[in-house]
């Protein structure tokens, strides 16, 4: 009987005779993730618990109002002097911060699944140092060149990531290039940051530094009318590279053999991601650890492989909106900086993920 014959698949991958029938099927992710029932039941729970967080929001202030009252101003019903502190005064926060959190969120699980690395995030690796430096830089110096913030963030941001980008170059970039290499260009940005923040007068200083806490106070439509729009359209991008990012998990050999076009798909993603998170952050300036920890809680709450990108914004989401109302309640008479809460509170989460992935051995 003939010798059975090997199958070769472009990008170094050999099938053994005994799987050439099922050769990729068990190594990739099913499409079809967001139809199963925990994953589903896990992102139906987290939108249910921030729409309550989200009302729970709108009705707490000096002008209290009930749950029930919230809901029916949100459509336009009940007391019109209700409508008028939920629709104009309250809803622009409330947006901002839900807006904020699935863009944190989404960007984060892009990252971390691109570079198959939880501690991989737009916080860590420089991205939204990077939108934050142009954005005092616009405060400080009082230039704009006619452009927005959220523009400048962008620019920012996106400046930072092909730097990035081609930095970590060296016949393709890999994720633990860009990690490097990231985490470099990070402090490189926070100095600058700094700097821009010594040379302004005091006024200027702490309007630069209330913003690069991370706050939610005093966001208004202009704000949420561009966020809403760069969600709108960079979210279903996300979304649909979806497949493409559970391929490069498998390695770029790999993801090159199943047809996965590996340096071209990186930069879609990663123009994505940081779409996503300079938009957030030109909102709401940085807010700590939102894009590192919700992705990984995310993974293990739907018990997927990687973290789910739509899972993690609405975790994100969840996050954003529970830290704002801590920040609000916890010093009675006191509105501190959203981005207070969420370092306090994703400081421990870092540490466990740099347990683990020492546990792992792969924390260096």
């Amino acid at each position: 009987m003939a010798a059975p014959t090997k199958i070769t698949v472009p990008g170094k991958l050999t099938a053994s005779p005994v799987l050439r029938d099922r050769p990729f099927r068990l190594a990739v992710p099913p499409v079809s993730g967001m139809l199963r029932p925990r994953l589903l039941l896990t992102g139906v729970a987290v939108a249910i618990g921030a729409f309550l967080l989200f009302c729970w929001g709108l009705a707490l202030g000096d002008y209290p109002v009930s749950l029930p009252d919230v809901v029916r101003a949100l459509v336009g019903a009940g007391d019109p002097g209700t409508v008028t502190v939920v629709q104009d005064l309250r809803l622009p926060r409330a947006l901002t911060g839900l807006l904020v959190g699935v863009t944190f969120g989404v960007s984060g699980a892009v990252f971390q699944t691109m570079t198959r690395n939880p501690l991989a995030s737009p916080d860590m690796i420089g991205l939204t140092e990077g939108a934050g430096t142009a954005v005092v830089a616009a405060v400080v110096l009082g230039w704009t060149g006619g452009l927005g913030l959220s523009t400048l963030g962008l620019l920012g941001a996106l400046v930072t990531a092909l730097l990035v980008y081609a930095l970590a170059w060296k016949g393709g970039a890999t994720g633990y290039r860009i990690i490097l290499v990231g985490i470099g260009v990070s402090w490189i940005c926070t100095s600058a940051t700094d700097f821009l923040v010594a040379r302004g007068d005091r006024f200027q200083a702490q309007e630069a530094v209330g913003w690069l806490v991370g706050n939610l106070n005093g966001r208004t439509w202009e704000q949420v009318d561009t966020l809403a729009l760069a969600t709108a359209a960079l979210l279903p991008l996300a979304l649909g590279l979806g497949r493409w990012m559970r391929t490069l998990q498998l390695g770029d050999d790999v993801a090159a053999g199943l047809g996965t076009p590996v340096q071209p798909v990186r930069l879609a993603l990663l123009l994505t991601g940081v779409g996503l998170v300079a938009f957030g952050t030109a909102a709401a300036g940085p807010v700590a650890f939102v894009a590192l920890a919700c992705p990984q809680i995310a993974q293990r709450v739907a018990g997927t492989s990687s973290p789910p990108p739509l899972v993690s914004g609405l975790t994100g989401a969840f996050t954003v909106l529970g830290a704002d109302l801590l920040a609000r309640e916890a010093v009675p008479g006191t509105e501190l900086p959203v981005g207070i809460v969420t370092g306090a509170l994703g400081a421990p989460v870092l540490l466990w993920l740099l347990i683990r992935a020492n546990r792992a051995g792969s924390g260096g």
